[in-house]
């Protein structure tokens, strides 16, 4: 059984049908990307899983639990993280972190190492002593997941975590959110960045005016819309011969040649890269660079999207 089901999910807020039969799933310690326009039902998906709107309509469980039937039971398992929250400003970094232990319970002689952990996993063990009004909008961010990750959730709900950060600041977000990945969470994660996503995620749906449009790993949805990747290879024997070679292997739409290096654009549902790199080595390549390009979710987005509303 996936650990978050959904389920013909409906959210109406007066007449706007915001969300309508809505249905994914995700396995455990799987990282899903939810992506649509602003106004999609992205939020409102996002907060039922949160208990903090119940369904007009439809099933949505957690670890096997239905998330209406015991929504404290169900808050121990997940840490929400909106786009906007407010923060006790006048509090150090980690009298806010000791504040929130309190509040999840967690026993008094385990808060300072909780704490500590959380503040060390996140990188501000450096500003712990700092006041949250002094933090950066990129710190403010960090502080919040550390704040989710108190109580060691299960599931961790992240409503565009990178929102309003610089580069730098959305780099170091995307190492910490690959840490996780690699503990093990279940992460849902919604977000415009479409790039870092495609770093991310090993599901996607893709949601618009309150419906899915499409779901599924990254690879099954490129080669349903039959979108091309594009390699960088640098060889040590190019010649013209070898490149003709590469040119017909099948899969390979189009190779250029470029200043240092060839730029092969392939179909990605006909030719892995490293399918790729195996026919290479079959022609005789020597090869000092192959870096292939993350897919195009830019791309898949806009072709899958209209820029409805619900």
């Amino acid at each position: 059984m996936a650990f978050v089901q959904i389920k013909d999910l409906w959210v109406t807020y007066g007449a706007v049908h915001a969300v309508r039969g809505v249905s994914f799933e995700i396995p455990k310690g799987e990282v899903f990307g939810f992506i649509g326009p602003n106004g999609a039902g992205k939020t409102s998906t996002i907060k039922v899983l949160a208990t903090l709107i119940a369904p007009d309509h439809g099933l949505v469980t957690i670890g096997g639990m239905n998330v209406t039937d015991d929504p404290l039971a169900i808050r121990k398992r997940i840490g929400y993280m909106p786009d906007f929250f407010g923060v006790y400003e006048d509090l150090t970094a980690k009298e806010y972190l000791h504040f929130f232990a309190a509040a999840y319970d967690i026993p008094t002689a385990q808060r300072e190492r909780t704490v500590r952990d959380v503040l060390a996993l996140t990188d501000l063990t450096h500003k712990a002593g700092a006041p949250v009004d002094s933090l950066s909008r990129g710190m403010k961010q960090r502080l919040g997941l550390a704040r989710v990750l108190l109580h060691d959730p299960d599931l961790l709900l992240l409503d565009e975590p990178a929102s309003g950060l610089d580069p730098r600041a959305r780099i170091e977000m995307r190492e910490m959110l690959l840490a996780l990945k690699e503990m093990g969470k279940t992460i849902l994660i919604s977000s415009h960045i479409l790039h870092e996503l495609s770093l991310l995620c090993t599901r996607i749906g893709i949601i618009e005016a309150g419906q899915i449009v499409t779901e599924g790993s990254l690879k099954d949805i490129y080669s349903r819309l039959g979108l091309k990747q594009l390699i960088h290879v640098q060889l040590v024997n190019g010649n013209q011969s070898l490149i003709d070679q590469i040119g017909r292997i099948s899969g390979v739409e189009e190779v250029q040649v470029q200043a240092d290096r060839l730029a092969i654009r392939v179909r990605a549902e006909h030719l892995p890269p490293e399918d790729l790199l195996d026919r290479m080595h079959d022609l005789g390549a020597r090869m000092r660079m192959f870096q292939p390009e993350a897919m195009d979710m830019e791309t898949a987005f806009m072709k899958l999207t209209e820029g409805r509303t619900a």
